[in-house]
């Protein structure tokens, strides 16, 4: 569509060499309750967020059962089923039990449940892409791998992806099904999963960067990061997903929010094309902020 502000700016991705994205997307955690429990505060600005996205061309959504919990995923079919042009990728693996509190269960029986359950709440026969949302270490990983593969070889699940994972663990579920994406916390002041992020590249699997935004005191008034942003007049926000962006070529940003206001400030990240020099003084600083 033609306007000024639009994800696909961004660029293009293909999740498992065959589903094409915009690689700015949208995380789907914040428009739920406070602690990430129940419905939100002011239901009618998040569905009028998730309204906006295909406005925007954000067409990779990031959700998960855990969020509410179902919260976001009832509101993701609300607002946008039956998605028309839109990739729905939902998680499962963990157990909430009160508000900012999560628990792994990584039972074979209960990640069947979970993706049974996402696909009902979601409204579809099959989810574009599925992660585990945490190995479980009471479990043996070969246990999570194989249910997942089988639900891979039965249709119920098109891509599979996982989170909080380190190269050694992509390695051993690759052995199971394709990983084709890998949700990690990365952002210009958290470097802790570099080696994973060059080893994605490396092997074009998507990197989708959890808590995108986090900058801590990179962003105050008078920083580089606040400079830049001023100079390309958009938001600090918007300066640290064009860093990211630009960061590698398997990056997918989903920040999220309950606002259409912060959407669209964070969506004008995708425009921004920094200069190698900006591009350096940004790493720089946040390599030593890490």
């Amino acid at each position: 569509m033609s306007q000024s502000v639009s994800a696909s700016a961004s660029g293009q991705f293909k999740i498992g060499g065959d589903l094409s994205v915009n690689r700015l997307g949208f995380g789907a955690m914040r428009i739920t309750g406070k602690g990430i429990w129940g419905p939100p505060a002011d239901l009618a600005a998040s569905i009028a967020t998730l309204k906006r996205l295909p406005e925007l061309d954000i067409n990779l959504i990031d959700t998960a059962d855990s969020y509410g919990p179902y919260v976001s995923e009832d509101l993701i079919h609300e607002a946008l089923h039956p998605y028309k042009g839109l990739v729905i990728a939902t998680k499962g693996g963990l157990t909430r039990h009160g508000p900012d509190r999560w628990a792994p269960l990584g039972r074979p029986e209960y990640l069947r449940q979970c993706v049974m359950t996402s696909l009902n709440r979601l409204g579809v026969k099959q989810i574009d892409l599925w992660q585990l949302h945490r190995i479980d270490s009471k479990v043996p990983r070969d246990e999570q791998f194989k249910v997942i593969a089988d639900m891979r070889a039965e249709g119920l699940i098109r891509h599979v992806g996982l989170s909080e994972v380190s190269v050694e663990e992509i390695e051993a579920a690759g052995k199971y099904f394709p990983v084709t994406t890998v949700q990690n916390q990365y952002n210009l002041v958290d470097r802790k999963s570099e080696a994973v992020l060059d080893f994605c590249d490396k092997q074009n699997i998507g990197f989708i960067p959890w808590f995108p935004l986090a900058a801590g005191e990179l962003a105050k008034p008078g920083s580089s990061l606040s400079k830049i942003a001023e100079q390309h007049h958009v938001t600090t926000g918007a300066i640290a997903l064009a860093w990211l962006l630009k960061r590698s070529k398997v990056m997918l940003p989903i920040p999220g929010t309950g606002s259409v206001d912060h959407l669209v400030e964070n969506v004008a990240g995708a425009s921004v094309k920094l200069s190698d020099a900006e591009f350096a003084e940004l790493d720089n600083q946040g390599r030593k902020a890490a």
